[in-house]
């Protein structure tokens, strides 16, 4: 039978398969995460700018990447602590952040989530986020929106007016910006300044699904990491945000390039234009371009 031309076919059904294992793999290896964390787990450094890892991590990522590839045999996949599965799956990527949040698991604070994506060509298709801590899972198809346990996404939609105290927002840097990195100083600082609450929540991909419920205004990333990006910036997009680089350009939501050029700034259409005028005056003249570090680098956990 052709396809009803008063009636075009869903554009997300071509992606059901990878978006109900994708699902599955996250709560999967969410409820894996919360069957251990109760019970303690070994923490160690990981590089030298105050980032950790833990087995609860690798127990993860290593179920929810078995079932990805026993779904998708030929897909590559990169991982956030084991890197990449190579695959020859045609450009499909997948995108594995097994525990975004390690650091606040290791210092008690129960703010952590789990991240899948599928990127086709760089191009997000399908981006699941799963809690955990309240079991409830937040996920998108490119062209079919974003839906949680209550139904239809819309946190950027709805024309809610910005309060007299300012925007609440949320920040992200990658593990790569130094401490003393002028051009994150100025914006975190004027970002703080200008608005009601700025969150730092280790956790970017808990940001991100706040942002596509509607309970954050904004959400401003500088130089961010690439294994959680997609996931999230397409669960906020299909939600009805909008998502730019910090100077306004359209964003692409990739995963590979330098980090330079996963600078961002997300929320409301309504609120974007307040957002941009923010940073506008913070940003960097010729920010220093750097090559990502490793393919499986991960949020900023």
């Amino acid at each position: 039978m052709s396809p009803d031309p008063n009636h075009p076919a869903d554009p997300s059904a071509g992606y059901a398969r990878e978006h109900r294992t994708a699902v599955a793999a996250a709560e999967e290896a969410g409820a894996l995460l919360r069957s251990r964390i109760p019970d303690g787990f070994a923490a160690r450094p990981k590089g030298g700018l105050g980032d950790v890892v833990t087995d609860l991590d690798l127990m993860a990522e290593r179920l929810a990447v078995s079932r990805i590839r026993d779904r998708f045999p030929h897909d590559r996949i990169l991982a956030e602590e084991t890197g990449e599965h190579h695959g020859d799956g045609g450009g499909r990527t997948w995108l594995v952040d097994p525990l975004d949040g390690s650091n606040n698991v290791v210092i008690g604070l129960p703010v952590y989530v789990v991240g899948v994506a599928l990127c086709v060509d760089e191009a997000p298709v399908v981006g699941v986020v799963h809690d955990p801590v309240a079991g409830r899972t937040w996920s998108a198809v490119r062209g079919g929106g974003a839906h949680g346990p209550h139904g239809a996404l819309a946190g950027g939609r709805g024309g809610r007016p910005l309060p007299p105290a300012g925007p609440l927002l949320a920040w992200t840097q990658g593990h790569a910006v130094c401490r003393d990195d002028p051009a994150a100083r100025t914006l975190r600082h004027t970002l703080e300044a200008r608005s009601r609450r700025l969150l730092q929540l280790w956790a970017p991909l808990v940001a991100w699904a706040m942002l596509a419920r509607g309970d954050i205004d904004g959400f401003v990333g500088y130089r961010a990491e690439a294994i959680d990006l997609p996931a999230g910036a397409l669960l906020a997009r299909e939600a009805g945000v909008a998502v730019r680089h910090l100077d306004g350009r359209e964003f692409g939501c990739g995963f590979s390039g330098p980090d330079t050029d996963r600078s961002f700034v997300a929320g409301r259409p309504e609120v974007l234009p307040h957002l941009l005028e923010l940073v506008a005056p913070c940003l960097p003249a010729d920010p220093p371009r750097q090559p990502l570090s490793r393919a499986g680098r991960g949020s900023s956990s």
